[in-house]
């Protein structure tokens, strides 16, 4: 049963971790919670994309331009997956800083959420000072994750290369986490996940 009586101390949660984690699961059934806003942070990458051209971000375009982007090694995959998180940083640094200013409060949840993002003392001209917070989700069993991607796309069969993708970013995720201070939470078991994560962010 979820603790109705929990008060709200940040302005801005980034909720991030990798692809088959249930982090948008999650994140949905909190912003419900909260009565917030649920800002899908991929969409800003889809927009990027559409919006510049490979010569200007080919990091973003990386997929797009690779001979035979499925022949990438599941490391290579991974560093991608980091140097776009990268690329986007100073564009979701200035929405949080947006929504600090206009003290609009919101839950934002991605792939590309960095824990660095997370531990900025500012955003614009806005002090953190415990109004940003962030939280990763991390499946640590790569099997776990190879299940997950074929209950949701059956169509694709066992997508054991982006399974493995998707272990090694949550192992990055978990080192670079630790090193910041930013918490972490095992994604399982998925029934009190909600619970789990306001708990870590009180």
């Amino acid at each position: 049963m979820m603790d109705q009586t929990v008060t709200r101390t940040w302005d801005v949660l980034l909720i991030g971790g990798a692809s088959g984690t249930g982090k948008t699961s999650i994140s949905y059934r909190i912003a419900k919670h909260f009565g917030l806003n649920l800002i899908e942070v991929d969409d800003f990458q889809v927009l990027l994309r559409r919006m510049t051209t490979p010569a200007q971000q080919p990091i973003l375009h990386h997929w797009d331009t690779h001979p035979d982007p499925f022949s990438m090694s599941a490391e290579e995959m991974t560093a991608n997956l980091i140097a776009t998180g990268g690329v986007m940083h100073s564009g979701l640094e200035a929405v949080i800083a947006n929504h600090l200013e206009e003290n609009i409060p919101v839950v934002m949840e991605g792939d590309f959420i960095l824990p660095a993002l997370a531990v900025q003392p500012t955003f614009g001209e806005e002090a953190n000072n415990g109004r940003v917070k962030g939280i990763f989700l991390i499946e640590s069993d790569e099997r776990q994750l190879v299940a997950n991607y074929l209950a949701r796309e059956p169509e694709y069969g066992e997508q054991t290369k982006r399974a493995r993708s998707s272990w090694l970013f949550g192992q990055w995720l978990t080192a670079e986490c630790a090193r910041l201070g930013v918490p972490t939470l095992e994604a399982r078991p998925w029934a009190d996940g909600v619970e789990r994560v306001i708990g870590a962010i009180r």
